[in-house]
């Protein structure tokens, strides 16, 4: 199998489970351009700002099911499940690697998938057909240090492992839900310019712009209050490595404000936009 480029995904809000959306339909072919161009992959290896620690921690047990980790949804979302085999030798490789690297991970046998996970994955594979392995996130860790955990894990894409950073392009949630029924609105002339900004920087391979997003990005801090939702790219980023530039394969933004771009890295990204 060719290495598998890795991938940042936004989940946005938890209802791209059941609804239907630009980002969910994008979704709902992903899956299968991977396999069409790729083969389908070993495992997923997801990171969520939904599972947070002090240090890394791998899941590593046997079977994973959906956590509905969130409140105020419809029944339907909370009756939603995701039931998928886990591989727990891979979730110890990924501790390995990673502390090896200098960063003391620790795999250990337990289990599930917060909603920055399921929903993605219920998207791209509904019937849970690869097996997933969840990396929890430090979200105090600065970007070049999430890059840093990336590179370290960037030899498991030529095994066949599918490394994903789940997050959000932009998250300022007090915004979002202010103006959430207005689904038709034009895209905020400021998330334009914090997208088109990582897109440009990323073509550009500028990654030491984008380690110090906060600062010289546009509207940084509109767009992420706080970069929990925003740190998974470095880790994708990283695992692609430096040579290469971001490929942006899908952006839309939910309500003008909530923006759902989606990125693959490494020099095998460009093959997923032509599929």
């Amino acid at each position: 199998m060719t290495a598998l480029p890795p991938l940042y995904l936004s989940h946005g809000s938890p209802m791209i489970a059941i609804e239907r959306s630009p980002a969910s339909d994008f979704l709902d072919q992903l899956g299968a351009r991977i396999e069409r161009t790729f083969g389908r992959p070993r495992a997923a290896l997801v990171v969520s700002p939904h599972t947070a620690t002090r240090r890394p921690v791998v899941l590593a047990d046997l079977r994973h099911t959906a956590i509905h980790d969130f409140g105020g949804f419809p029944a339907e979302l909370y009756e939603q499940q995701y039931d998928a085999q886990g591989d727990p030798q891979l979730a110890v490789d990924v501790a390995r690697r990673l502390t090896e690297a200098g960063v003391a991970t620790e795999a250990v046998a337990a289990g599930g998938l917060d909603h920055g996970i399921w929903t993605l994955l219920k998207r791209m594979w509904p019937g849970a057909e690869v097996p997933v392995v969840p990396l929890s996130l430090v979200p105090n860790w600065t970007p070049k240090q999430q890059w840093d955990i990336g590179a370290a894990l960037a030899p498991l894409a030529d095994d066949g492992v599918l490394i994903i950073g789940s997050g959000a392009m932009t998250h300022n949630l007090r915004r979002f839900f202010g103006q959430r029924s207005n689904k038709g609105a034009d895209v905020a002339p400021d998330v334009a310019a914090f997208q088109n900004w990582v897109t440009d920087r990323g073509v550009a391979r500028d990654w030491e712009a984008l380690w110090d997003y906060r600062r010289q990005a546009p509207h940084a801090a509109d767009q992420h209050p706080t970069d929990e939702h925003w740190l998974p790219y470095y880790i994708a980023a990283g695992a692609g490595g430096a040579n290469s530039p971001a490929v942006r394969l899908h952006d839309s933004v939910d309500a003008g404000l909530l923006a759902m771009d989606g990125f693959a890295f490494g020099p095998q990204a460009a093959r997923l936009m032509a599929a």
